[in-house]
């Protein structure tokens, strides 16, 4: 029996992207700046923010306009390299 395959995205497309982090008060900018550097345009309205229950995390959601696996790639990358990132979902 064969593994069962992802599903294929079909680009361009609509892509949320949640990132995880310290809690700090420039988090949510960094975040967008890094974003910004591969899928510009991103509307501050489609930004979302939640600090976790006890402050020490942060989580920054919000949806680009996905060009290519190339693209998403390079951003999951730049983010991590960060050393402010823990999780990219």
């Amino acid at each position: 029996m064969s593994e069962p395959k992802a599903p294929k995205i079909e680009f361009p497309c609509d892509y949320a992207i949640k990132v995880i982090g310290d809690s700090a008060p420039d988090f949510t900018e960094f975040v967008v700046g890094v974003v910004e550097q591969h899928a510009p345009g991103i509307c501050e309205t489609d930004v979302f923010v939640k600090d976790s229950s006890k402050g020490r995390f942060c989580s920054v959601q919000l949806t680009i306009v996905a060009t290519g696996e190339s693209q998403l790639s390079a951003l999951f990358k730049d983010l991590k390299a960060s050393g402010r990132v823990h999780m990219v979902l």
